[in-house]
């Protein structure tokens, strides 16, 4: 392709070198975006102009990002995606909507019991990153900046961490305070005594199988953790912190 009659190149880089293309005027305009399957990143175009008929050359390069979400049961996991949506404009991809989706499927009751007999299976059948490997397919489509929550076995960190910009947030608080607000989100799945709030957790903190949840693992691999026994506006505060770090 040409522009006042100049050749111009666009660069784009895989995790291993950088590949300059040139292109003809046949094809699409840019700037644009280039997803290659042979590599797990999508990066914006940085494109190389002749300085003739504009101001300045331009270099832009930016890279997509991909925010994994653990976390101890009712936690704040939700208010982090909440405020990363509101006011970062991430776009979410949700583990508990790709399970209820699948339990629907099967005919099965939706409840937690449910979604960890789902999810274990599906991660025994194809693998421990099954499920955050097909959200994060979904997530490199949007071409935009993305959550993925919630992180629950160790295989799906090591998967996502392979694949490059990928950072895992982490956030516990105190379990009367965790019980407490669950009670009052009152969703299908949280609808149970303080007892069986301890037991589910118990359940899903720690386990020798690579394909159950090991959140307590999880919390430990974790890229930056948070703790959420204050306020809202507190929690909001540290994660934005950090996004704006990752993000510069």
């Amino acid at each position: 392709m040409t522009i006042s009659g100049k050749q111009f190149f666009i660069s784009f880089q895989t995790p291993d070198n950088n590949i300059s293309h040139s292109f003809d005027g046949r094809n699409p305009p840019c700037p644009g975006m280039i997803h290659s399957t042979k590599v797990d990143i999508i990066q914006y175009i940085c494109i190389r102009i002749p300085a003739q008929n504009v101001s300045e050359n331009r270099f832009r390069k930016r890279l997509m990002i991909i925010i994994g979400i653990t976390g101890t049961l009712g936690a704040g996991k939700g208010t982090i995606v909440d405020f990363l949506i509101r006011d970062k404009g991430f776009t979410h991809f949700s583990v508990r909507g790709f399970l209820n989706k699948e339990i629907v499927k099967r005919g099965m009751v939706l409840n937690r019991d449910s979604m960890v007999v789902v999810a274990n299976d599906l991660r025994t059948t194809h693998s421990p990153s099954y499920i955050v490997d097909c959200l994060y397919q979904e997530a490199l489509s949007t071409g935009k900046n993305c959550i993925i929550e919630s992180i629950r076995t160790p295989g799906e960190v090591i998967s996502l961490k392979a694949k490059g910009s990928f950072y895992l947030l982490a956030v516990d608080a105190d379990p009367g305070t965790r019980y407490a607000r669950i009670s009052e989100r009152q969703s299908e799945t949280d609808l149970i005594s303080f007892e069986t709030f301890i037991l589910n957790e118990e359940r899903e903190m720690s386990s020798d199988n690579p394909n159950h949840q090991n959140l307590r693992r999880c919390i430990e691999m974790a890229d930056f953790v948070f703790n959420n026994d204050g306020t809202v506006k507190a929690l909001e505060a540290a994660v934005s912190g950090i996004i704006d770090k990752i993000l510069r």
